[in-house]
């Protein structure tokens, strides 16, 4: 008989919230406002940033009701699974392994490198972003104590520097309402720039539901994923809403465009705001909030990502062996996941799987929110959702559609890969399912 899980390994609010933390808080909040200065002012800078908020608001309302019913790690694949068909859980399953943690921690683990190549010399490209990926792997693979640990403090030390970034800003930093106007200034309402910023703003504020995943490993499940994803999300949101003032009250289009340059000097609008309110110390010191702040991300991803197959490999759909054993983190899962990344980041294709990415997890989380409404539909259920879920569910479905839209209106291509990507895994669906019923037969006789 095996041991129940200790309690004290078990994880509770603050890991919850710091998981949403550290999968929220990257690159982007750095960047986006440069890219939106050139269209925006100031004022609608901000607002698509509480737009921003509101629809992860939305999603997480979506996803709290559904960690309610369905307390088990897995994210997408367990909530498509139960509350829909297993083939959709199975497509989400796949989706997530292939392009939703593995080519993201490549992503955050080379960035993390070039920022440390600003602050001292490096060996050969590539070499520090693998140690990388290897040292927080093992951190993740052997222990839940200590994978704990690591998450934790990643998630809390990003937080601070974060916000003492902001203090900054706003203690020796300009408080006056902005005065400049964006170059490419419209005489209406620029409701294509708007638009278009949403993207950036949405690329932000994704990781929301990060908690989701290990849901399974939490002390009180149903109770604290939702309050997680609740707390950590207002928590961000306002940081974010923070950081952007400092940003638009303290620099001007001109200075902001630098952004563009950004993949070749390394530069984000906090380095701008740092440097001239600190000198060459303040960039030193964003550099180094940037290394964080990829690191911690490329954390979550090694953490969270495994307990997506670990759930498959227990439902027969993946290996058993990747399943892992009770009150330990899945070994093995952990292991395939850090060899992908691994081979990922040494192909040179990332940024062309990164481009697809968004509209495929978009696609599956909007079918959770269907799932959602789905099931309030169904009388036989004694857990259906209330109208605020359902409402909430509807408005999200709405705005993935739009977001959808434009998203295959800019890449045609998008459509062609995500049928690439269901139907691979639509006919592997059928060839496992075929053979657990053959495995089923053969153990009834």
């Amino acid at each position: 008989m095996t041991k129940p899980l200790d309690q004290r390994a078990k994880l509770g609010l603050p890991s919850g919230i710091g998981l949403v933390l550290s999968s929220m808080i990257g690159a982007g909040v750095f960047l986006s406002a440069g890219f939106m200065a050139q269209d925006l002012s100031a004022g609608l800078i901000l607002l698509t940033w509480v737009a921003g908020l509101i629809l992860a608001l939305l999603g997480v309302a979506v996803y709290a009701a559904v960690a309610a019913r369905v307390p088990r790690s897995g994210g997408e694949y367990r909530y498509l699974s139960d509350l829909l068909h297993p083939a959709f859980g199975y497509l989400a399953g796949w989706a997530s392994f292939l392009v939703g943690f593995s080519a993201p921690i490549a992503i955050n683990a080379l960035a993390a490198e070039a920022f440390l190549g600003t602050l001292f010399p490096l060996p050969p490209h590539g070499l520090v972003a693998a140690a990388l990926v290897v040292g927080l792997t093992a951190a993740h693979a052997l222990d839940l104590k200590a994978s704990r640990f690591t998450q934790d403090a990643l998630a809390l030390a990003k937080a601070l520097l974060v916000a003492l970034f902001v203090a900054l800003g706003l203690v020796l930093g300009s408080n006056a309402w902005p005065d400049w106007a964006p170059p490419n200034a419209s005489a209406s309402f620029p409701t294509s720039a708007f638009a278009r910023s949403l993207f950036f703003v949405g690329f932000a504020f994704s990781g929301w539901n990060a908690a989701i995943y290990a849901a399974g490993e939490f002390a009180n499940p149903r109770r604290d994923v939702g309050r997680s994803m609740w707390i950590g999300c207002l928590l961000v949101g306002g940081l974010y809403l923070l950081v952007n003032w400092v940003f638009v009250a303290n620099l001007d289009p001109g200075a902001a465009s630098a952004v563009f340059r950004y993949e070749q000097d390394h530069v984000t609008l906090g380095h701008l705001v740092a440097e001239r309110l600190l000198g060459t110390p303040g960039g030193v010191a964003m550099s180094i909030l940037a290394v964080l702040a990829f690191v911690s991300a490329m954390s979550t991803m090694i953490f969270s990502g495994p307990r997506v197959y670990a759930a498959m490999a227990q439902d027969g759909y993946l290996p058993r062996w990747l399943a892992g054993g009770e009150g330990r983190p899945p070994l093995w899962s952990v292991v395939l996941q850090g060899a992908l990344a691994l081979l990922l980041l040494f192909t040179h294709q990332l940024q062309q799987v990164l481009q697809n990415v968004g509209g495929i997890l978009t696609l599956f989380s909007a079918l959770v929110a269907l799932a959602l409404i789905r099931r309030a539909f169904q009388r036989s259920q004694p857990d259906r959702p209330g109208p605020f879920a359902v409402t909430a569910a509807a408005l999200y479905i709405l705005c993935a559609g739009w977001m959808l839209y434009f998203g295959f209106s800019d890449e045609p291509k998008l459509v062609l890969w995500i049928g690439v990507v269901a139907a691979a895994a639509t006919g592997a669906y059928a060839l496992t399912a075929r053979a657990r019923r053959r495995a089923r037969s053969s153990t009834d006789r």
